[in-house]
């Protein structure tokens, strides 16, 4: 009985024991534990506090790209020099890249180069202010030369006007011209006769022929001089009208359309003619073909170079 009372006693001492040093455990565990959760905490302070300095650091430099890019656009329009600041621009941007690798930045180093950069800006603004100081005086020299040459160019365009207005009346003169000198310069035909050419042969003249008796017509006139047409081939167009005003025409002998007056119109025969300006006679034989011609006056017109140059009638009975 007391042997086991004894075993007991030593069971719960042992157990007791155990108890403690697992207590002892927790509590270094709990220790280490809080440790190293304090240690993270620190880190991820430092952590922050730097991706912090790096992204203000990322933002000031675009600012100072951006102010850099609106300085040399101005310098530009002011007529500086900007190699240097395309210089500095190119290494900003080199700066931004590398602040890409958070890893290896060196904070402060791109605190002094924000800094340097800063001081260039407001260095840029001091010569910025010089320049328009200094255009100030080139631009009231360029207002002056502005009013001048407005003046000049005033003159100039009162000069122009005057110019065209002479062109424009000396074409229209030019063409009035022209057109005298084209007209002055048709032909005219003269002692325009129509006779009556028979069957037979035998030609009649007077003006008036019995229908029975035409086999063809034959057309008489003189091309008179023109001291201002020139000599040469023309073309002479035989227009023969029936009483009812009617173009006497047969295309498969000969007739055809030709221009005359702007508008196109019927003919009933054409020749070449040679012109040698010294009342040159010519002729044109007209046959009916077996189509009798209506009683009545017929009219007769000649045509060259677009004009009616002369003009005769007969009479069918």
């Amino acid at each position: 009985m007391d042997s086991n009372q004894g075993q007991k006693k030593d069971r719960k001492s042992l157990l007791l024991a155990a108890l403690a040093i697992l207590a002892l455990l927790n509590v270094v565990l709990i220790y280490f534990f809080y440790k190293e959760r304090e240690k993270n905490k620190q880190q991820e302070t430092v952590i922050t506090a730097k991706n912090e300095e790096i992204i203000s650091a990322r933002m000031k430099l675009d600012s100072i790209s951006m102010q850099l890019d609106a300085k040399i656009a101005e310098i530009q329009q002011l007529g500086g020099q900007v190699e240097s600041l395309v210089a500095i621009k190119a290494e900003l941007e080199r700066d931004k890249a590398a602040l890409k690798n958070t890893a290896s930045v060196d904070i402060s180093k791109y605190k002094q180069k924000i800094a340097n950069y800063e001081t260039m800006l407001a260095q840029r603004d001091q010569e910025i202010a010089k320049l328009k100081e200094e255009l100030g005086i080139v631009t009231t020299q360029n207002q002056e030369l502005t009013q001048k040459v407005g003046g000049l160019e005033s003159e100039k365009q009162n000069l122009q006007r005057t110019f065209d207005d002479s062109v424009v009346s000396l074409s229209a003169r030019n063409r009035e011209l022209s057109e005298k000198v084209t007209i002055a310069s048709a032909l005219k035909a003269e002692n325009v006769t129509a006779n009556a050419i028979s069957s037979r042969g035998k030609e009649r003249d007077g003006g008036t022929y019995k229908a029975k008796r035409i086999d063809k017509i034959k057309i008489d006139f003189n091309l008179a001089p023109n001291p201002i047409s020139k000599n040469g081939s023309r073309e002479v167009y035989l227009r023969m009208l029936d009483p009812e005003g009617a173009v006497i025409a047969d295309m498969a002998t000969g007739s055809g359309t030709f221009v005359s007056g702007g508008r196109e119109t019927v003919y009933t025969a054409k020749q070449t003619i040679d012109y040698s300006n010294d009342g040159t006679p010519a002729t044109f034989i007209y046959s009916r073909g077996g189509i009798p011609l209506k009683k009545g006056e017929h009219s007769i017109e000649l045509h060259c170079d677009g004009f009616r140059i002369g003009t005769g009638v007969f009479k069918v009975k």
